[in-house]
């Protein structure tokens, strides 16, 4: 590739990382207009659903993608991701119910779950071929500024979700999509040249493939419908979670005897991509945890607008980008990412922590502020373990080293949404005045007055358990040890 067709390529990565993020986050600004709309009696216990499911299917499909970028080539891999994400937005944006369009989601998470890890894999090949100064747009600030673009499309990505909501229609969250992926796949297919995979023959390991996708189904599945829809101790949960043993253990047996597998456990012999899959997960639980309930506690509770209550998110879009400018900078100094990696982890705790003092009177400038500080916390994580894995990854594993680091923080989003979900319709229904949360505009009075207090209460819970993640990975970001270069 010429050094303008790199540009392009860096271009088009980047575009894409923003699409991605802002679709996985959008609807979190517009599931109460969705709820309203599709399903207005049970629609808010079905909004962990409507996140999982992409979740999920994306979840799924990352150990496939990593093979098929190591065997196949990444770019047929990241094309293909492109159209499949496309078709899956066109089909939720004419969702006639809420089945549907959580059945939807799933397909477009099929295809999500190759824009943010595929295209980390075409920008490190890009990095490859690029002059070693980076002069070009290719060089090593490149998976810093992915970062960047990526924070900044999780905090404005219901801003402008809010903005079609209140000014348009929340399927436009989806048709939007379809003007900028087809620009990208245009340009892509006309830009992008990767290296090939010629010569011996390689296995795909489908069997491997299926049971992770088995797994993380039974594995979610148990944390949404345990002590919800069915009893902890009934055969239904039990069953479930004797078949996320059994298939867990499939899997690692698989990927034990396959001669190519999807996710080598040789990876995980090799300390910093083993403490980086599990700091990833706990980072992925807290920060959906933070995103979806901000929005909602400010649009149930407060009785602010969907654009209104986004608009709240700009000081963590602001958090982010100036602290990834900051961090970019002193890593390129010598910084180590360790230390980064540390604080930004600390501060995303203190700023969960704040978040589960929220009360139905809190100074909206307490929200603002936390969410500044979780910016700054959130925006000194973002790229950073990605580059670790590709840079501790050896080279020929570079595709499953990166998509595993991925699968792991989309499997801790997946089990954060689930899990936080059942914490609050529990929490709610034990203190509330009876029924559903989703009921909660309906009532008047005391029983009004009742529910509110109820429900932050809730909603609290829920962001203590996302500051106790945020802890946990601070424990294992003071273990990371990084090898000197």
């Amino acid at each position: 590739m010429t050094a303008g067709q790199r540009k392009i390529a860096f271009v088009v990565c980047l575009t894409t990382m923003l699409l991605a993020v802002l679709d996985q986050n959008i609807v979190s600004a517009v599931t109460v207009p969705i709820v309203r709309d599709l399903d207005p009696a049970h629609g808010i216990d079905r909004v962990p659903w409507l996140i999982s499911a992409f979740a999920l299917a994306s979840t799924a499909a990352l150990p496939l993608y990593g093979k098929l970028c190591d065997t196949l080539g990444a770019r047929k891999v990241f094309l293909s991701a492109v159209a499949a994400f496309l078709v899956g937005s066109a089909l939720c944006g004419a969702a006639q119910s809420m089945e549907q369009l959580i059945a939807f989601r799933a397909i477009q998470g099929l295809g999500g779950g190759g824009l943010m890890s595929v295209t980390m894999v075409v920008i490190a090949q890009l990095k490859a071929a690029a002059p070693a100064d980076g002069s070009d747009g290719g060089g090593k600030g490149g998976a810093g500024i992915g970062g960047l673009v990526a924070g900044a499309g999780m905090a404005l990505g219901p801003v402008l979700g809010g903005v079609l909501a209140d000014h348009a229609d929340w399927r436009w969250v989806f048709y939007v999509n379809l003007p900028v992926g087809l620009a990208v796949l245009a340009a892509a297919a006309a830009v992008l040249k990767l290296p090939r995979h010629h010569g011996t023959r390689h296995r795909i390991d489908f069997l491997g493939a299926g049971l992770a996708a088995a797994f993380s189904t039974a594995v979610l599945l148990v944390t949404e419908w345990g002590g919800k829809e069915y009893a902890w101790g009934s055969p239904v949960v039990l069953g479930l979670i004797a078949a996320s043993v059994l298939l867990l253990g499939l899997f690692l047996w698989r990927q034990a005897t396959a001669a190519e597998p999807v996710l080598p456990l040789s990876l995980f012999k090799i300390p910093v991509l083993r403490v980086s899959f599990a700091l990833q997960a706990l980072i992925g639980t807290a920060l959906m945890g933070s995103m979806i309930y901000v929005i909602i506690y400010l649009q149930l509770v407060r009785g602010i607008a969907a654009t209104n209550a986004s608009l709240f998110l700009l000081p963590m879009a602001a958090g982010i980008s100036v602290i990834g400018v900051v961090t970019g900078r002193l890593t390129a100094r010598g910084w180590p990412q360790k230390t980064f990696v540390v604080t930004g982890t600390a501060v995303s705790a203190a700023a969960m922590g704040i978040l589960a003092t929220l009360s139905a009177d809190t100074g909206l400038w307490v929200v603002g502020a936390a969410l500044l500080l979780l910016g700054l916390g959130f925006g000194q994580l973002l790229g950073q373990l990605i580059q670790l894995t590709q840079e501790s990854a050896p080279p020929r594993q570079l595709g499953v080293a990166t998509t595993g680091i991925r699968f792991f923080q989309s499997l801790g989003g997946a089990l954060g949404a689930s899990v936080f979900g059942t914490v609050l319709a529990r929490a709610y229904e034990a203190k509330g005045p009876g029924g559903s949360a989703s009921r909660i505009a309906a009532l008047s009075g005391e029983a009004h007055t009742q529910a509110i207090r109820a429900f932050v209460s809730s909603v609290d819970t829920v962001f203590a358990c996302a500051a106790g993640a945020m802890l946990l990975a601070l424990v294992l970001a003071i273990r990371l040890r990084v090898p000197r270069p």
